[in-house]
């Protein structure tokens, strides 16, 4: 849904002499990081108020303000996510909208419409602007190994239905740990664990000109690094969840929980591999997503209370 918008419906959301401040806004604006969204900015030093502040980087300056940066952070996060599931920060919907041609307009985001569960939808990722927009402002940018890692773009469009689903799941799961007192620290998607796995594979063979590319390792080997890693080990195999959810405890303990979205095309050996590795599930059913916390070693089950999907609409074309 499409629309030319009049400068003066604008006038509400300018912001006054004592808004916009990244130090200080109105509360309801105001990421207190018990908000799993608000996790997302942690380290990222941008706007978080109402009013819009101009962020330069490099030799160009955006206006940008804290709901604008949240739907960037949480698009480079995940990869993608759909316009309605960032909706619980708007008052209304044109809101939202605005700030996704804002964003748009600027080069930031890419918008294209999608089908979810028969439900049509805006669908949004992030451009390299937008992530270097999110690069510049970190504060930590020497703790490679730790900080969130944003992704520009759709990386498998043939898992798109499954991928969209990824930001409720963590959304569930995040809001569990931090009301038992957990700081949710950074999220991990498939692809960066296993990337880093198949570095721990060839580490061998790098600078190796004869090499055959085969991986060398040996099963103990791999067993042992599967175990450093908290990931499940079986029958030769690592099983590698959709997200990871990197915390601190309310005793300030480093721990992770393992996300997987499961879908109706699980089958076979993948299913019982998923299944058995104790990863907290989510089963999807058309565009809503249930959940459940499993034990380890448990199966994965359908929730007794499906996500609520909130009805989508097209936003933008």
């Amino acid at each position: 849904m499409s629309r030319d918008l009049d400068p003066r419906e604008l006038d509400h959301d300018r912001p006054t002499p004592s808004r916009g401040s990244r130090g200080v806004s109105e509360p309801q604006d105001s990421p207190s990081f018990n908000d799993p969204r608000d996790s997302l900015i942690r380290d990222l030093d941008l706007p978080r108020g109402p009013g819009r502040e101009r962020v330069r980087v490099r030799d160009r300056e955006y206006d940008l303000r804290g709901s604008e940066v949240r739907t960037l952070s949480t698009a480079g996060t995940f990869r993608v996510v759909v316009a309605a599931d960032l909706r619980d920060q708007y008052r209304n919907g044109e809101t939202q909208a605005r700030d996704l041609t804002h964003l748009r307009k600027l080069g930031l985001i890419r918008t294209a419409p999608y089908v979810v569960g028969g439900t049509r939808t805006t669908l949004i990722t992030l451009t390299e602007r937008g992530r270097s927009v999110l690069e510049h402002a970190r504060r930590n940018r020497d703790n490679g190994d730790t900080r969130q890692t944003f992704h520009v773009g759709i990386s498998k469009p043939r898992e798109l239905a499954h991928d969209v689903r990824l930001y409720r799941a963590y959304v569930q799961s995040a809001e569990r740990l931090i009301a038992g007192g957990a700081q949710v620290r950074r999220v991990v998607l498939e692809d960066e664990l296993k990337r880093d796995y198949q570095r721990f594979l060839q580490a061998s063979n790098r600078c190796r000109h004869e090499a055959s590319g085969r991986p060398n390792r040996q099963p103990q080997e791999v067993e042992q690094w599967a175990r450093e890693r908290h990931l499940p080990y079986r029958d030769g195999h690592v099983e590698f969840p959709d997200v990871r959810i990197e915390y601190e405890d309310r005793d300030g303990r480093y721990s992770t929980e393992d996300v997987e979205v499961t879908t109706p095309h699980y089958r076979g050996s993948h299913a019982a591999a998923k299944a058995s590795a104790g990863f907290t599930c989510y089963r999807s059913v058309g565009a809503r997503v249930g959940g459940a916390r499993l034990a380890s070693g448990s199966g994965c089950r359908r929730a007794r209370g499906p996500f609520d999907p909130r009805a989508a609409e097209e936003l933008l074309q």
